[in-house]
């Protein structure tokens, strides 16, 4: 006979959790339902990536073309988070910052070289794995390669189906893809440039397997098979990411859809295209966990690694990708770095909420941690904003910190509603009042020095030198 189910706010009453415990007992139950003696089903966890998805690339964000239905229903029955920032504007190091709840300043990976995770790092699918999870990554890794300690399998994940790298990521039609430390080879003919022939990146010949549509199959085939325990899926989509080795042909999609017949440029129904295939297998994902039953047993995340980018023959200006926001992938601004964020829980998160919360990846970790009832590690940049889902009063960031090393060194810190960009470790620094001027067109550094002061104190504490990434 299965355990009973209590609904979340029943848990976190019988756990103690409400009140900052970390109790997985039953202790001093009163429902009814249930016993002492009796386990509680604990929520599964999906957390969904999008790739280079803008702030303003979904409905319910805004955006007025590209069409998210099933994202918008999404956050309608669920939260919508307005504040909430990518751990980096480049895929590796913001996937570490979710993975493992450190900032750019103190993350093991800070930009986009194949530097592995190492086994004293500690992620959030170890912790999970280890408190009885089954985990899962379906999708794009990008923080360790085959043989290296770095390998999802040796980083907390049961099962790997997807991409390890960013740059074999690159290719929607790839030669083969890989299932935990198996090569597994697709019909797909690749002509690889002669720098990517070992990476697996390139262009297809005949575009038979469209390596979306796999990952998405497998996100359903993992859950449906594990609908009877409890489970963490990190859905890590390559959408809508370009082709950059296809260059202005790069969005590659199998069907142009309901934007076939536009008066737009064929990358940009390519990306809108992308964007809307990714948006129908969410609703098929969300479908399958309410026909499984366990919908209101899970808490679904939906978010994207940084902001939008302009590759591909893809410009985000054209559909207006990043919204209000100033900047795109690769930036500092809130445009390379704000991202969506979606959070959907039946029965627990309130339909129809809108949090402005300011928080972002490196609190993925011990939200998670919380909400299944398993002590959060020490040392960490992160706060869970599980009291944020639950309509309670949440603990905010003195600040947020990210560092970027690509072109030059650069940091950004938000504080308050300012953020403020440094350019160089004794450059320049640019100082905006978000709630005033979200664009950031108003640098406002020289009527404000006690506020550059204050982040200038902030920043002796937000790193630590590594010897991978040394400002330049």
């Amino acid at each position: 006979m299965k355990p009973p189910f209590l609904s979340r706010r029943e848990f976190l009453r019988c756990t103690g959790l409400a009140a900052g415990a970390a109790l997985v007992p039953l202790a001093g139950c009163s429902n009814e339902s249930c016993s002492c003696d009796t386990p509680v089903v604990r929520p599964n966890i999906i957390f969904i990536l999008a790739d280079d998805l803008g702030w303003g690339d979904l409905g319910c964000y805004g955006q007025k073309e590209t069409r998210t239905p099933h994202l918008d229903r999404l956050a309608a029955e669920g939260m919508r988070f307005t504040q909430h920032y990518a751990g980096s504007t480049v895929c590796a190091p913001s996937r570490c910052v979710l993975m493992t709840g450190l900032n750019t300043g103190h993350a093991r990976i800070r930009g986009n070289g194949l530097i592995p995770l190492e086994p004293n790092d500690v992620t959030v699918a170890r912790l999970l794995q280890q408190a009885g999870y089954r985990t899962a990554l379906i999708g794009k890794w990008g923080l360790g390669e085959q043989g290296t300690t770095g390998h999802p399998n040796h980083q907390g994940f049961d099962y790997f189906f997807g991409y390890l790298n960013q740059t074999h990521a690159h290719n929607y039609y790839p030669a083969f893809l890989w299932r935990n430390e198996e090569k597994v080879a697709l019909s797909n003919i690749v002509e690889p440039p002669a720098s990517g022939a070992d990476k697996g990146q390139g262009v297809s010949t005949n575009k038979l397997e469209y390596s979306h549509d796999l990952i998405a199959a497998e996100a359903l085939q993992f859950v449906t098979g594990n609908k009877d325990r409890p489970f963490f899926l990190y859905l890590a989509f390559t959408i809508p990411h370009a082709n950059n080795e296809a260059k202005d042909k790069g969005m590659e999609v199998p069907d142009l859809g309901i934007y076939r017949d536009k008066d737009w440029p064929d990358p940009e129904k390519g990306r809108a295209a992308m964007i809307s295939r990714m948006d129908s297998d969410v609703g098929r994902l969300i479908d399958r966990l309410r026909s499984l039953g366990i919908a209101s047993n899970t808490l679904v995340l939906f978010s994207s690694d940084n902001g939008p980018h302009k590759e591909g023959g893809s410009n985000p200006d054209f559909l207006d990708c990043n919204g209000p926001l100033r900047g795109i992938k690769r930036d500092l601004y809130e445009g390379g770095i704000r991202v969506p964020c979606i959070a959907s829980w039946p029965g627990t998160i309130d339909a129809g909420t809108v949090c402005e919360h300011v928080c972002g990846f490196q609190d993925f970790l011990p939200t998670a941690c919380e909400a299944v009832g398993i002590a959060t590690p020490p040392g960490l940049d992160g706060i869970s904003y599980l009291p944020a889902l639950l309509g309670r009063p949440q603990p905010e960031h003195e600040f947020l910190y990210w560092e970027f090393h690509e072109g030059g060194f650069k940091q950004a810190v938000r504080t308050g509603d300012f953020k403020a960009v440094r350019f160089g470790l004794n450059g320049k620094t640019e100082l905006y009042n978000l709630k005033t001027d979200l664009g950031e067109t108003r640098d406002i550094a020289q009527q404000h020095p006690d506020v550059l002061a204050r982040i200038d104190d902030f920043l002796k504490s937000a790193r630590t030198d590594s010897p991978h990434w040394k400002p330049k």
